[in-house]
């Protein structure tokens, strides 16, 4: 099965992605992790709104600590302008190995100045920031790839046909200045630590058009 890298900019330059999903809908933070390298050296910023813990629930810190290799520093602010505050300072921090912030609907800080912001920072600074819009529009932004992502149904199990298998996430790149907007869906496996391509029932055009884009 090909393996999936078009969540990376493909210069390997840190900067903003922006991923939005709907609420209750995890897809956007696998997408998310499974982008992040795993590094005990290096901590990672989460940072999340009120409004998003209250819909997408507090961040499970042993979880992600098992998952990412890497100790997270987990920021709860008030409100959209606080945590997009935080997610500015965190990034210009070179001991951070990414800042992650989940904000829920459409703040009015939110806005292209605040993404411009966070786009330069990442990038002056080598750190990689992603924005998690919960219920969010896709206004003007400063992000350099942004997403749609939702999730589908797991894959098989290996060993019991009645349990759930990988997590599998339909991605829709649909604005990105690397390359040109794309939909893929994928898998996630846990043990390599990658996403691998789920090719639609008769496309055998999937691969070849994966390559080509990445």
């Amino acid at each position: 099965m090909p393996q999936v890298s078009a969540a990376a900019p493909a210069s390997g330059q840190p900067t903003l992605q922006e991923a939005f999903v709907a609420p209750g809908d995890a897809s956007a933070i696998g997408l998310v992790l499974s982008q992040i390298q795993r590094r005990d050296d290096l901590s990672l910023l989460w940072v999340q709104d009120r409004k998003a813990m209250r819909e997408m629930g507090r961040i499970y810190l042993p979880g992600l600590l098992e998952m990412t290799e890497c100790p997270v520093i987990h920021v709860a602010a008030q409100d959209g302008r606080e945590a997009l505050w935080a997610m500015l300072e965190g990034l210009k921090c070179a001991s951070l190995g990414a800042v992650i912030g989940e904000i829920q609907g459409d703040p009015r800080a939110l806005d292209f100045t605040a993404t411009r912001r966070l786009a330069v920072a990442a990038e002056r600074y080598g750190v990689p920031a992603f924005l998690v819009r919960v219920n969010g529009q896709p206004n003007l932004s400063g992000a350099r790839r942004r997403w749609r992502v939702e999730s589908r149904p797991s894959l098989s199990h290996l060993y019991d046909a009645k349990a759930p298998g990988a997590p599998v996430w339909s991605l829709d790149l649909f604005r990105a200045r690397d390359m040109p907007p794309r939909r893929w869906e994928v898998s996630y496996d846990r043990a390599a630590h990658r996403l691998d391509l789920v090719p639609a029932t008769g496309d055998g055009q999937v691969e070849e058009d994966f390559r080509r884009a990445g």
